[in-house]
């Protein structure tokens, strides 16, 4: 055993011998107290070796110096970065913690090609893929197509509602965003998914399919994903609920079927 963890377990009133090269040879007897030298029996001196040896570790943990906890609080995470998009606006706003670090102005999905409301995050960061999609582009994990923020060819749609749902930036504003932003970062786009009406069939993929799909599932009867591609399925479980309503059992959703489902206001007067 080592001077220094002697010395600790000292501090506390108990100590060992160092392994004696008497006749008997013995490892160590413990003793306790500051230096009794009295004879223990077995079961008392395994005691005092259980004791002692919760000793040393006390000791240990007690006398870790009080810096090193002080260094690791006094070292605060930094904040974490966001990207904000509201659909009434076309502007990307980028968030450092609370604090709005930069605004760009960007172009999104025409209303029939809406850009994907929802809480994504960037999962994909590519260079130069050229063309339509400019010097960068950062992909979003949306289930139901491939979306994501990317320079452009033309600069002057920027500022309108032009792409097939990415988000356009202009190419020196995305270069510098993507030095920003790491993968994983979360982005978040707000919108009504049902403002551009459509009548919703099997084949269509959307923010709007994923509100129909949660709506219902909640009522019981879509067991299916939550992935905003409107598949047999979904069909079928339109169909049910239509026979259950007492509405046209034609497995599409028109206005009628989502007042039936409380996701638009039904007609008053």
């Amino acid at each position: 055993m080592g001077q220094d963890a002697t010395r600790r377990i000292s501090l506390l009133g108990c100590w060992v011998h160092p392994r004696r090269s008497d006749a008997g040879r013995r490892r160590g007897a413990v003793r306790c107290g500051p230096g009794s030298g009295r004879p223990v029996g077995v079961a008392r001196r395994r005691r005092a070796v259980a004791v002692c040896s919760l000793a040393v570790w006390l000791t240990g943990a007690l006398l870790t110096p009080v810096s090193a906890f002080a260094a690791t609080a006094a070292t605060p995470s930094e904040p974490s970065v966001r990207i904000v998009i509201d659909l009434n606006r076309p502007v990307l706003r980028l968030y450092r913690g609370d604090v709005l670090e930069r605004a760009y102005p960007v172009a999104l999905g025409a209303p029939q090609m809406q850009t994907p409301i929802g809480e994504w995050r960037i999962v994909d960061k590519q260079k130069d893929w050229g063309g339509g999609f400019g010097t960068r582009w950062l992909g979003l994990n949306v289930p139901w197509g491939t979306y994501g923020i990317h320079g452009t060819n033309r600069p002057e749609s920027i500022g309108t509602y032009q792409s097939h749902g990415c988000i356009r930036m202009y190419n020196p504003d995305v270069e510098e965003l993507y030095e920003r932003v790491p993968l994983g970062t979360p982005v978040s786009i707000h919108g009504d998914p049902l403002q551009h009406y459509r009548v919703l069939v099997q084949g269509n993929v959307g923010a709007d399919v994923l509100v129909l799909q949660r709506r219902l599932r909640a009522l019981g009867w879509y067991p299916g994903k939550l992935d905003g591609r409107f598949g047999s399925g979904l069909e079928w479980s339109v169909l049910l609920f239509e026979l259950s309503r007492g509405l046209p059992m034609d497995g599409q959703v028109d206005r009628g079927d989502l007042r039936a489902l409380g996701l638009v206001q039904s007609k008053t007067g």
